[in-house]
């Protein structure tokens, strides 16, 4: 697995170039675009967003066609953003941008760009919550919650607050970890942060970096985890979360350390042909956004008592514990609820899989600042009730 990255330093540090035609006013811009009719009648019946939107500055907005919202309007998540004005305005934050980024500014490096949704019921991310901007092949690509990713159908439409990119999907907010790990088929790591009432503790802590085992990894060592005591599972579990840093891919660099919730150090190791390592275990799907911060996927279970380094030249991770005779069903799968979603976890050179760390600086503090005449807190508070009036 391949894995670039690039800083929002980096990233911020390309020229903005404007548009020769002067810019329009957000509302001008949009009502001249066919794509974003939806969109356009959603603002008009919602003045004090226009408004709010209109005199903010230095900002980017994702803006899902009419063919987005439709489709959308038709999903099964629908429903609940139609009757929750909370989470319909988190939803809306979302799809904007703490900065101007015209797509020329966005690369095959994954960059991970914080947007204004800030409200903790729905994200607990330090900064706000982010999307994954890359590029691949000829496409500017968002990566949201659950591996979603939405294509750039029409960059770089100007306006006098900053730049419109028009996307062909709504973004998804990322979930708990626990529906998350559901969706994902990490059913085993649920059912064992479950059964020692770590739930609560995953779900509610903000800051947070998890390295998942997938089922697989767990049910290659199930003897060994299921024979522990609440107190040592409960440490082998600790031993797989950062608290307090998001540790997205661009900012674990080969030999980086990390301290876990459990007080072990964990080792970051990438080999030289890309492929990422925690400890002696593969990272096999990295970025997966959660609402308090990301997941990486990883193909062994974590020891607290093993933290060897990969053997050079390997091309899979080596097991921590003593691995045993698989059983027919994962371990603390039992009970499990099905999922409402599924995510496939990406591959070798397709989305999120393809971009990992080289550097081990840090992004913080490198976006653009907001500058925009409102108050982002209540941006937007109005409009939700008819939302689904404007399709």
């Amino acid at each position: 697995m391949q894995l670039k990255h690039i800083t929002l330093v980096a990233l911020a540090s390309y020229a903005f170039a404007q548009d020769s035609s002067e810019p329009q006013s957000l509302n001008a811009t949009l009502s001249g675009n066919e794509q974003l009719s939806n969109l356009t009648s959603f603002l008009g019946l919602a003045p004090e967003l226009l408004i709010a939107l209109s005199n903010a500055t230095n900002i980017t907005i994702l803006a899902p066609s009419n063919e987005a919202f439709a489709a959308f309007a038709n999903s099964s998540a629908a429903a609940s953003v139609a009757s929750d004005p909370g989470l319909l305005a988190a939803v809306l934050q979302y799809h904007v941008l703490n900065g101007t980024y015209t797509a020329s500014q966005i690369t095959k490096m994954s960059a991970f760009v914080p947007t204004l949704l800030t409200n903790e019921t729905y994200a607990n991310v330090t900064g706000g919550q982010v999307v994954e901007a890359v590029t691949i092949g000829n496409e500017t690509v968002f990566y949201s919650g659950l591996l979603q990713n939405a294509t750039v159908s029409q960059a770089n439409v100007n306006f006098t607050g900053g730049v419109v990119h028009i996307i062909d999907r709504v973004l998804t907010l990322p979930a708990n970890v626990y529906d998350t790990a559901g969706a994902a088929n990490l059913t085993s790591l649920r059912g064992a942060a479950n059964a020692t009432n770590l739930l609560d503790t995953v779900n509610n802590t903000p800051d947070i970096t998890i390295f998942a085992p997938t089922n697989e990894a767990f049910n290659s060592v199930g003897d060994s985890l299921e024979s522990l005591s609440e107190e040592d599972l409960a440490n082998v579990l600790g031993y797989h979360v950062v608290v307090g840093t998001v540790a997205y891919s661009s900012t674990l660099g080969n030999g980086t350390s990390v301290q876990a919730s459990n007080g072990g150090n964990l080792t970051i190791t990438i080999d030289g042909n890309g492929t990422v390592f925690v400890n002696s275990a593969r990272v096999l799907t990295p970025n997966v956004l959660v609402a308090n911060g990301v997941v990486h996927i990883i193909d062994n279970v974590l020891n607290p008592d093993s933290t060897a380094a990969p053997s050079e030249s390997v091309t899979t991770g080596a097991p921590a514990f003593s691995t045993g005779t698989p059983d027919s069903e994962a371990p603390f799968t039992s009970g499990q609820p099905e999922p409402t979603t599924t995510i496939t976890p990406t591959t070798e050179g397709a989305g999120p899989a393809a971009s990992t760390a080289a550097s081990s600086s840090s992004s913080a503090g490198t976006m653009p600042q907001m500058t925009g005449a409102v108050g982002y807190g209540a941006l937007f508070g109005a409009g939700a009730a008819v939302f689904f009036g404007a399709q």
